[in-house]
């Protein structure tokens, strides 16, 4: 695997966010004692330097193939990642605590291609079978959905419910006209209600005879027209008094 330096230290000291950061105690290859490093996690990628403000990192770590599991050691809160082969090299780590060895150790494990693999396939099978269940749910059909339509309202529907009303007889100067409608110059029913003629046609109804007033009564509405109303005396009191309030506020201002 060709790995270009430059871009390798760019990436590990660039702004991007790291996923996990920390000083870590790392077992030497050769050597068995432990030197402390400053890492960082940035994807599959775990960069060690010697300082937290070093300018380029000392190696750099592929999290790909590999197992991340906990191991003895001399050192406390101690972790191990293996690689699969048998020349290949482990990496022995320790935390400070326990609290950090956790976190390191559930970073690492989630940090590999092959880690996000499986999520996603595990996230595309629970979205099928979200699919499937919302098809069967329908009714079992598979085809597409068509365009939305409004619900009518209720008052759409009562009007369908409703049956269909007589056609409306022509109006003259805001009056219904009942002869110009058919069957209107027969005589009415003797009855008295408006009832069908021969053909099935509306009768116009009879017309209400007209009350006379008597004498008494129209004197009587003549003078609660002519007597004037309560609000307008109401108004005549306040207006007065109103004109006699400004007349003495003039009267100080002078």
């Amino acid at each position: 695997m060709k790995l270009n330096e430059r871009s390798l230290a760019f990436y590990a000291t660039c702004d991007s966010p790291a996923d996990n950061s920390g000083f870590l105690y790392k077992r030497g290859e050769r050597h068995t004692a432990y030197h402390r490093r400053w890492f960082v996690l940035k994807g599959n990628m775990l960069f060690y330097f010697e300082e937290r403000d070093s300018r380029e990192p000392v190696g750099v770590i592929v999290l790909e193939g590999c197992n991340v599991e906990l191991c003895d050691s001399a050192e406390g809160f101690a972790f191990a990642i293996r690689f699969g082969g048998t020349k290949s090299r482990t990496y022995v780590l320790a935390a400070e605590s326990q609290a950090a060895m956790e976190s390191w150790v559930k970073s690492l494990s989630r940090a590999s291609f092959d880690y996000m693999r499986v999520v996603v396939r595990e996230l595309e099978k629970q979205l099928q079978e979200m699919r499937s269940g919302l098809v069967g749910g329908c009714g079992g059909s598979l085809e597409p959905p068509g365009p939305w339509k409004p619900k009518p309202s209720e008052l759409e529907q009562s009007r369908e419910r409703l049956p269909a009303l007589p056609a409306i007889p022509p109006k003259e100067n805001g009056c219904a006209v009942w002869n110009n409608a058919l069957g209107a110059d027969r005589l009415p029913d003797a009855s008295g209600c408006g009832g069908h003629d021969e053909e099935e046609n509306p009768r116009p109804p009879p017309l209400p005879p007209r009350r006379r007033v008597s004498n008494g009564e129209a004197a009587s509405a003549r003078a609660i027209v002519e007597s004037p109303s309560t609000f307008c005396r109401l108004h005549e009191k306040y207006s007065r008094e109103v004109a006699r309030l400004r007349q003495d506020w003039q009267q100080r201002q002078r």
